[in-house]
């Protein structure tokens, strides 16, 4: 259990991909599916390692650096890959009544909500509507309405910003390396989580009325 002080908290902001939806691995099966077209792939240790939480034209970025990427083709491969995220994002995004439920629960403590994603703001809102989450939340922030996506913790300097609390006032929730590291630097506190499973109403039973 965590030991945050209740009275403290006036939000909680939430990554998407492995927190309240399973897409990780539908990102992973999308941009593979673009990669192949270039004879590239990029294996299962190395997504869950270094990859996974990175928006998707940071990962082109660096397999063009590391040479497994010929230069000058990481646009059209963004978009054959947010073509393929498109199609699959209602297989992986379906509703999951235990976070409908946990939503609605924090929604009732009066707590203002946020979803801050290294996703674009096109394809969160998609993941977002798919899974019905959408409408829980004041705010949302995709990776393209910031200069520095995560680990940078501009995404969630911008969400205290406009939900004008404090990081002490705040509770991030993350599953990725990247994304745990973005919300340790903003300086709220961080609950992280190992997968979708892990995001229930008991993670917050300390700051929920019995």
């Amino acid at each position: 259990m965590n030991s945050t002080n209740s009275k403290k908290i006036k939000a909680v902001l939430f990554d998407l991909d492995g927190v309240l939806v399973n897409m990780p691995s539908g990102h992973y099966e999308a941009l593979n599916k673009a990669l192949a077209l270039f004879g590239v792939c990029i294996n299962e240790d190395e997504h869950h390692e270094h990859f996974n939480g990175l928006p998707t034209k940071k990962k082109l970025e660096e397999l063009e650096q590391q040479e497994r990427l010929p230069a000058g083709l990481r646009e059209f491969i963004n978009s054959i890959k947010q073509k393929y995220t498109k199609e699959i994002i209602p297989h992986y995004c379906a509703p999951d009544y235990s976070k409908i439920i946990l939503l609605r629960h924090l929604k009732e403590q009066g707590l203002k909500l946020g979803c801050c994603s290294n996703s674009t703001k096109e394809t969160l809102h998609l993941m977002l509507k798919s899974a019905q989450l959408f409408d829980f939340f004041d705010i949302i922030i995709g990776n393209d309405e910031v200069k520095n996506p995560k680990p940078s913790p501009e995404i969630y300097e911008v969400a205290f910003k406009k939900l004008h609390v404090s990081p002490r006032e705040c509770i991030i929730v993350e599953d990725s390396p990247h994304g745990v590291a973005s919300g340790k630097a903003s300086g709220a506190t961080v609950y992280e989580v190992r997968n979708t499973e892990d995001v229930n109403l008991s993670l917050f039973e300390n700051i929920l009325s019995k």
